[in-house]
């Protein structure tokens, strides 16, 4: 199977494009977080107090520095709609995005992973049609590779879990459940809440089988090209994945 990566670079109407319009040494990364955006803001020097001000009016500030460095920031926005976003164009050309989107010098940088070179053309002329677009590079993967940048953006792998579940797994991460050897027992754990232990356990082992559910596409994604078997296992046609979080060694 092989895979391709296109990078390309584009101009429509965003709050954020142009922002880095009129700033042109302004870099801002975006990414996606469930129905709002995350902002990493950054820019040599001493900012304008323009600058300043329209970073403020953008949303909720989680975090600013300015030293000899430059300009630092961190901010949540819900400035642009995720509605027929053009993230949606990519899933729909079966187009996997690779987060974060680079907003410089007035353009929208993108880089997207496909299973076919005719997805990748197909999406490009669908973007052309109302878009400016300037492809900066397609290239064929390497099998059995995917670049390091790819990562799986947070509200797809801990989708419809609900507070409880990621309250259980939170918990259990921090105490040291998963780790060799465990720190703590389901006993333990549970001792720590208001709910019952089977209650809890209900909670985790549902959180545990959503998050690797919801992983499962990135992880067969990165191993379909491989034909290694390190784990010598015997496959037959009734093999299917399983995502279980059974209590094993």
């Amino acid at each position: 199977m092989s895979l391709y990566q296109a990078s390309f670079r584009i101009r429509h109407e965003c709050p954020y494009r142009e922002l880095s319009e009129r700033h042109p040494d302004l870099t801002i990364r975006e990414w996606y977080l469930h129905d709002c955006q995350v902002l990493e803001l950054d820019a040599p020097g001493t900012p304008t107090d323009d600058l300043l001000a329209e970073i403020e009016s953008m949303g909720t500030i989680l975090h600013r520095s300015i030293d000899e460095s430059g300009l630092h920031v961190v901010t949540r926005a819900c400035l642009c709609s995720l509605e027929s976003s053009i993230v949606e164009r990519f899933e729909a050309h079966n187009c996997l995005y690779q987060p974060p989107t680079v907003h410089r010098q007035g353009w929208e940088h993108y880089s997207v992973i496909a299973f076919d070179e005719a997805d990748v053309r197909a999406l490009h002329r669908d973007l052309e049609a109302d878009r400016d677009i300037d492809v900066r590079s397609k290239i064929e993967l390497a099998e059995g590779t995917l670049p390091y940048s790819m990562l799986a953006p947070v509200d797809r792998l801990f989708d419809s879990l609900t507070d409880r579940q990621l309250a259980a797994l939170r918990l259990a991460l921090e105490r040291g459940y998963y780790e060799q050897p465990r720190r703590t027992s389901l006993r333990d754990l549970a001792e720590r809440t208001a709910v019952a232990r089977s209650t809890f356990e209900e909670h985790l082992r549902k959180a545990e089988n959503k998050v690797l559910t919801n992983a499962g596409e990135f992880l067969r994604l990165l191993t379909a090209p491989a034909d290694a078997n390190p784990l010598g296992v015997e496959r037959t046609a009734a093999d299917a994945p399983s995502a279980s979080g059974a209590d094993g060694d």
